[in-house]
């Protein structure tokens, strides 16, 4: 929607492609962030387990459910994780408040009745 053709009426539109787009910039913002984190800064399960604040049986649960990223290097049986990726797994779980709910809620009324 251009900034010059906005009218009253088409404010809930222009506030709801709004939403949208900080959403997207949110998420851009997150992996550039977890990009330009530490790549080297490998974690053992023990130290996953202890950042993430689970039991190290969890830890392998989501593993096996490819739950959560992780590095195998081939050949062995160890398993590493960045703890990069681990933060962008962390940030991913966000929950929305209820006024986010609620506004998403009305852009998604306003665009069905359109």
């Amino acid at each position: 929607m251009e900034n010059n053709n906005l009218t009253f009426d088409k404010l809930p539109e222009a506030v709801c492609e709004l939403t949208c787009k900080v959403d997207r910039i949110e998420q851009l913002l997150l992996l550039k962030s977890a990009s330009d984190a530490d790549e080297d800064n490998l974690l053992t399960i023990d130290q996953a387990a202890k950042f993430l604040n689970l039991a190290k049986q969890s830890i392998y649960g989501k593993v096996s459910r490819n739950e959560i990223p992780v590095l195998k290097p081939a050949g062995t049986k160890r398993l590493y994780f960045s703890k990069a990726d681990l933060l962008v797994y962390l940030k991913s779980g966000r929950q929305k408040t209820r006024d986010e709910i609620k506004a998403d809620a009305g852009s998604c009324l306003l665009r069905k009745n359109k």
